[in-house]
């Protein structure tokens, strides 16, 4: 919503180009968390959260993407941390969930090495006013969106359509995530830093060695190509190889892979559902983007779905965050991301029954303790989501959250999955039983 002097983002502009969000809809009010933040607050520490990790709307506190600090914008920030607070509640701010302002995209967006470095302004403004009570800082939220679904496929916010464009966009946003780290720890020296990666289980097919090269092609463009500017300060061979045709990776600069590779507190881990892939004989449609790629296919793996369609399999957790130990041996890791959609409904007593949803989080908090249980140091997990909110490009179609909401009277109705994971909190655990 533009109130308080918010100027739009990438996303208002995307939502008001039509055939571009589901029916149409747009963020303007979703779960008006704006408004009704004290009484969202309550209901977490009804829940018996510790922690609540939510997102500063660049637009809203820095209206141009440069300059002076909107006041009024940053004002519902530090309402919202001392109401955590007071609830006992640890705030985990991420400072950049894909609305980047309007302006910015206009003088080129990310694919514009400037963004950068206005980034990493907002985020030392960001960090003057919340700092003396924010400890951990995610830079961003699933660079891999941001860059490939908004510069290759179109399918989100801006909506571009250029291979090369989103590897460019890509190695900015992680140059962004380095300068954003540093001015954060300009202003707070103790600061913990993390970044949030959606990261894949990428399995093949089958063992035909086309498809073990797909997946490794798919594996490099989704988890390497992140994962190891950040943690190692290059970028894997094999995905330079596989993307030669697309860009000559010129946007890389002297300096940029050690600025990026900036050490790192925790390493977010945002998961869904395992990708199972295969070579196909023809370039293959779809929202998603792999430049240099195309010939991949995606197959649906036997068993049940969310709403979205994604498979459920806790394996694909387990088996993450194992990799990352075996990778990256010690890192701190955090679940940022780890739920499912489901049509939810009040029924006539007042209550929202979706026991697949209970199902799933029982199944993937397993699986996060068995990789716990196996050396991973798991250091925290959060549910997507708190409320049912705007899903980005299929509007309010799919419902995540926790609480339902009523998107014509706003009204708040826990699940009973709500329910339910009160009671994990309140037990310490769902208790451990290995999948075979």
């Amino acid at each position: 919503m533009a109130e308080d002097g918010r100027t739009p983002s990438i996303w208002d502009t995307f939502c008001a180009t039509p055939g571009r969000i589901a029916d149409a809809h747009t963020g303007e009010q979703a779960a008006d968390h704006y408004r009704r933040s004290g009484q969202d607050v309550a209901m977490m520490a009804g829940l018996g959260l510790n922690a609540y990790r939510f997102s500063v709307s660049w637009p809203r506190v820095q209206p141009r993407g440069s300059g002076a600090e909107n006041r009024l914008g940053s004002a519902f920030y530090d309402r919202l941390v001392d109401d955590l607070l007071d609830a006992g509640i640890k705030p985990a701010v991420t400072l950049y969930h894909w609305d980047l302002p309007q302006e910015l995209e206009d003088a080129g967006g990310w694919t514009n090495r400037d963004t950068a470095y206005r980034y990493a302004d907002y985020a030392a403004l960001v960090a003057e006013r919340l700092g003396d009570r924010v400890q951990l800082w995610c830079t961003l939220n699933e660079p891999w969106c941001s860059a490939f679904l908004g510069y290759g496929s179109g399918a989100h916010a801006p909506g571009r359509t250029d291979d090369a464009a989103a590897l460019a966009a890509t190695h900015h946003l992680l140059l962004a995530h380095g300068l954003g780290a540093a001015a954060v720890r300009s202003v707070l020296p103790g600061a913990r830093i993390s970044i949030s990666l959606n990261r894949g289980a990428v399995r093949a097919v089958s063992s035909d060695p086309a498809d073990l090269d797909a997946a490794r092609r798919v594996d490099g463009l989704l988890n390497r190509i992140f994962l190891d500017p950040i943690l190692r300060a290059a970028y894997p061979a094999d995905v330079v190889a596989d993307t030669a045709a697309v860009t000559d990776w010129g946007f890389v600069q002297d300096g940029d892979l050690a600025t990026i590779a900036a050490p790192l507190d925790v390493l977010g881990v945002n998961y869904y559902q395992p990708d199972l892939v295969g070579a196909a004989s023809e370039p293959v449609q779809g929202p998603w983007c792999f430049p240099g790629s195309r010939n991949l296919a995606f197959h649906p793996k036997p068993g049940p779905v969310t709403d979205m369609g994604w498979t459920v399999d806790p394996t694909g957790l387990r088996d993450l965050l194992l990799r990352l130990e075996r990778d990256h041996p010690g890192l701190p890791v955090m679940v940022t991301e780890n739920g499912a959609a489901y049509q939810d409904q009040v029924g006539v007593d007042g209550q929202v029954a979706d026991p697949h949803r209970i199902s799933y989080l029982h199944g993937h908090l397993l699986a996060a303790h068995e990789a716990l249980s196996a050396g991973v140091d798991l250091r925290g997990y959060f549910v997507w989501s708190l409320l049912d909110n705007f899903e980005w490009a299929l509007g309010y179609a799919k419902r995540f959250g926790l609480i339902h909401v009523d998107y014509q009277t706003q009204a708040r109705t826990a699940k009973d999955s709500a329910h339910w994971y009160r009671q994990v909190i309140a037990a310490g655990g769902v208790g451990f039983t290995p999948y075979p």
